[in-house]
């Protein structure tokens, strides 16, 4: 309540430039290859969306919702404003929505070349490029998002050889060195290790 009041005496341009802080647009997101695919996609669907619209409107519903769902990831990444919901895994929900749609596109472009109509011809065309579009997206997010970035010896908590937080035991037995690869762990809780040590 006591908010509200001393939002109440603010002047006016402070309160509209406070609010529309948090939705600024970043230019360089939108250049970057991530938004360019998003962008992609954002236009594909809709173009699919007209193509069904004037040949199959039973299959409309599938390029709107996800024209609407491409929409709604691009706005919460060109504004950072996916960055207050840290709880979410956005890569993964990001990933989930690139396959499923893959998918989803597949079947109906598929499905949608069988009425050899012109219009649905062509929404079998972009729907096909649409796919390979979401596969890359969902590729690229997997290699740089979801997959281990640690190669065989190295510590996943910080990428060197030899971990800071969790040194390698000393074993008595110099002759038989310690296993570089069994000490791939992620944080400070998980260490696969020899059993015992």
């Amino acid at each position: 309540m006591l908010s509200a009041w001393n939002r109440r005496d603010r002047p006016p341009e402070e309160g509209a430039a406070a609010g529309l802080q948090g939705f600024t647009v970043d230019k360089a997101f939108l250049s970057s290859l991530k938004g360019i695919l998003l962008e992609t996609e954002l236009a594909l669907t809709f173009i699919i969306f007209v193509c069904f619209t004037a040949s199959i409107s039973a299959y409309m519903a599938a390029a709107l919702l996800e024209f609407f769902i491409t929409l709604a990831f691009l706005f919460l990444y060109a504004t950072q404003y996916y960055q207050r919901f840290d709880r979410l895994n956005w890569p993964c929900l990001d990933f989930l929505r690139c396959v499923s749609a893959s998918i989803i596109f597949l079947v109906v472009s598929f499905a949608a070349v069988t009425s050899r109509d012109g219009a649905a011809i062509a929404a079998f065309v972009f729907g096909i490029i649409l796919v390979s579009v979401f596969a890359y997206d969902a590729f690229k997010i997997y290699r740089t998002e979801m997959a281990p970035r640690a190669t065989q010896g190295e510590c996943l908590c910080s990428g060197e050889r030899r971990c800071p937080l969790h040194p390698l035991p000393q074993l008595p037995h110099p002759a038989m060195p310690y296993p570089t690869w069994l000490h791939l762990h992620r944080g400070p809780g998980v260490i696969l290790g020899l059993p015992g040590s």
